[in-house]
């Protein structure tokens, strides 16, 4: 199963390990070179399936339409009662190069499949494929020229997730795959802990079989976690190619959600744990001491991060238990663990969870996990002076971003959309935080609304932030907002606010919520007659704005929330 996405938007920390995101190595692939001529029939696509009739067939056509270099397409069917084998049998009866393995019972999960696939591939590189996404054209070839070329025993390209139905695009782990890059070991780029898909990768079948590298069998959640710790730990010669290798396929909207969007209960977190941890103790196991120091990293930057944002969304139970379950993993941490990155907003979160026993700071919390974070005030200080998360919490220090640098630091915005009869103008404020805003100096504030369904920008609006109130504790900023020329579609507000030394840092803003403040407004409009305009506050509390336009798109509007109340 695939981990679960990272927010659409820049990271807001270095690499926790510390190494910068990507550098070639001597050996490396020179991209602008002739590459070595692809030798024909060298992979094995392994394509797993469950119950997914509607996908399948264009996964192994996908597969299939690499060329000449895959020799074979195998297609493990997970016992499926859809008539997704009997599917495959048809299309394996006009393809030679595909063959079909049913298995007799359902596994309830991934690992099993791919393990079968492994067993039953004849060629020397092996790669997998989920039965509701697509290799890209092309993919193969890439992987294989750089396998060939580097001797390398495992290449990796970029994956991409494709929201569907609107088609919008997100690279995922793109640092790693910048450049045509050769590693001789693993440890020498600790970030690639972060990228635990098995799908993207090309393997060398015989390095697979000489390792027993193999996935959890049987129902395993985050099998793939596990899956790429093992490959790590036999430290092979990696191979990284900047192309697009898999799309990643998210069906949000889809009656069974995938296992890795599936995260509304309990066991579901239990899991991702239970595989983290075994992952850890893989790589601290084979001496890859570096690489379990990073993966213990990344659980705090990535897993932590994703799950705190969505707790203010679950009950009560849930969140008892998931507080809890989390404060006893963390105590397998120690020291060093922690003196890595101390001001990474996850270890912050992380630290509070810790230190409380029980829930408490939802909404501030999911802030500081969104990405880029957003540390909201209160900003307290101890005794000594001494930034802490909160007068009652002083235990949790915030002294690191006295230090941390200025385009790193958890920045807070707040905004509010004002509309009037005919008009729409956005508020922003931006807070002071132990005196280390006022140090950068804050100048200019650039505002963008970006569609989150494709690529539409509006250009960009420079405007001056000036001090705000008598104590001089903010700074603010009025910006007006043409909502006819935004049209119709939901829009993510972005903000990069640039400092007196040069340095900026790119944000998004808190949605302030209240009376009044985030209420559906129809705005009479020239071109449109009519534009339906709803502020909303995303997930993790930014504020984003939904567009209907003219009396048509009102009515979809009206008839999509009959639908959820009808729910």
């Amino acid at each position: 199963m695939r981990p679960d996405p990272q927010d659409p938007h820049t990271p807001d920390t270095p690499d926790a390990s510390g190494v910068a995101d990507i550098a070639d190595v001597p050996g490396a692939a020179d991209p602008a070179g002739d590459p070595e001529p692809t030798r024909p029939a060298q992979v094995a696509v392994v394509v797993i399936g469950y119950n997914d009739v509607g996908h399948v067939g264009d996964a192994v056509r996908s597969a299939l339409a690499q060329g000449p270099a895959v020799a074979e397409v195998i297609a493990v069917d997970d016992c499926s009662a859809d008539g997704s084998a009997d599917l495959l049998e048809r299309l394996a009866a006009g393809e030679p190069r595909l063959r079909v393995v049913r298995r007799s019972e359902n596994s309830g999960g991934c690992g099993s499949p791919r393990n079968d696939g492994i067993d039953a591939v004849t060629a020397p590189y092996v790669m997998f494929l989920d039965s509701d996404d697509v290799l890209p054209p092309g993919a193969v070839d890439a992987l294989l020229a750089a396998a060939t070329q580097a001797r390398a025993e495992v290449t990796a390209g970029l994956c991409v997730r494709r929201e569907l139905p609107s088609g919008r695009e997100q690279p995922w782990q793109a640092p790693l795959y910048t450049e045509h890059t050769v590693l001789a070991r693993p440890a020498r780029h600790p970030r690639l802990v972060h990228d635990t898909l098995c799908v993207n990768k090309l393997y060398r079948t015989d390095f697979l079989r000489e390792h027993g590298i193999r996935f959890p069998e049987g129902r395993f959640l985050y099998e793939d976690i596990v899956f790429t710790s093992r490959v790590l730990a036999a430290d092979p010669r990696m191979a990284l190619v900047p192309d697009r290798v898999y799309v990643w396929h998210v069906r949000r909207s889809a009656e069974q959600l995938s296992l890795s969007l599936d995260r509304d209960r309990i066991d579901n977190w239990k899991a991702r744990t239970q595989a983290c941890a075994l992952a850890y103790e893989i790589l601290l196991g084979a001496g890859q001491k570096e690489l379990a120091r990073a993966a213990r990293a990344k659980f705090l930057d990535h897993e932590v991060r994703m799950y705190t944002r969505e707790l203010g969304l679950r009950d009560a139970h849930y969140q008892r238990a998931w507080w809890t379950h989390t404060q006893e993993y963390l105590t397998r941490y120690d020291a060093a663990d922690w003196e890595l990155n101390p001001g990474a907003p996850g270890r912050v979160l992380a630290r509070v969870v810790l230190e409380s026993p029980e829930p408490r700071d939802l909404p501030r919390l999911r802030e500081l996990a969104a990405r880029p974070a957003r540390l909201l005030p209160p900003y307290a200080r101890d005794a000594e002076g001494v930034p802490v998360w909160s007068a009652d919490l002083p235990q949790v220090s915030l002294a690191p971003f006295l230090t941390r640098p200025t385009e790193l630091l958890p920045l807070a915005v707040d905004a509010e959309l004002r509309l009037r009869a005919r008009a729409a103008r956005l508020r922003l404020t931006l807070h002071e935080m132990y005196g280390r805003v006022a140090e950068a100096g804050p100048r200019e504030v650039d505002v963008e609304w970006g569609a989150r369904d494709d690529e539409r920008a509006r250009e960009r609006t420079t405007v001056p932030l000036t001090p705000s109130g008598a104590d001089a504790d903010g700074w603010s900023a009025d910006v007006p907002v043409d909502l006819a020329a935004l049209g119709a579609g939901t829009w993510d507000l972005r903000l990069t606010v640039r400092f007196a030394d040069g340095t900026e840092r790119e944000v998004t803003a808190h949605a302030l919520t209240g009376a009044g403040r985030l209420l559906r407004r129809a705005v009479p409009n020239v071109r449109h007659g009519v534009l339906l305009v709803q502020p909303y506050a995303t997930h993790s509390g930014a504020l984003a704005l939904r567009v209907a336009s003219g009396a048509g798109g009102a009515l979809r509007v009206a008839r999509r929330r009959l639908k959820r109340l009808l729910r």
